[in-house]
């Protein structure tokens, strides 16, 4: 099990930080992908936005974006059919064998 996924276990959205070039390192790793830095696990902002969605039956699926970067995929909880580019907030996070992404409109 990675870091990544036990802090999801822990509620905690993270992602890896490179150190020497500060570039975030998506998907979290413990090197950095552009100079093969040493990194450091920091927390993600947990407002985001709508990249894309779509509907099955009664769940909306969504890619949503956080820090310009960081794209993670996950249920949107929503009472009215979400927007492009609407912001979103993360309220869940969770890894039990997959990770498990919730998310709320804001």
């Amino acid at each position: 099990m990675t870091k990544f996924e036990d802090r999801l276990k822990e509620g905690e959205f993270v992602c890896s930080e490179c150190q020497k070039c500060k570039k975030l390192v998506w998907p979290p790793n413990d090197y950095c992908s552009r100079c093969f830095g040493k990194v450091k696990w920091r927390p993600v902002s947990r407002t985001g936005k709508i990249i894309e969605f779509s509907k099955k039956d009664d769940t909306v699926f969504c890619i949503a974006e956080f820090e310009n970067e960081i794209r993670v995929m996950g249920s949107l909880e929503c009472t009215i059919m979400p927007v492009i580019d609407q912001e979103l907030r993360l309220v869940k996070c969770s890894y039990n064998g997959n990770e498990e992404f919730v998310f709320q409109l804001k």
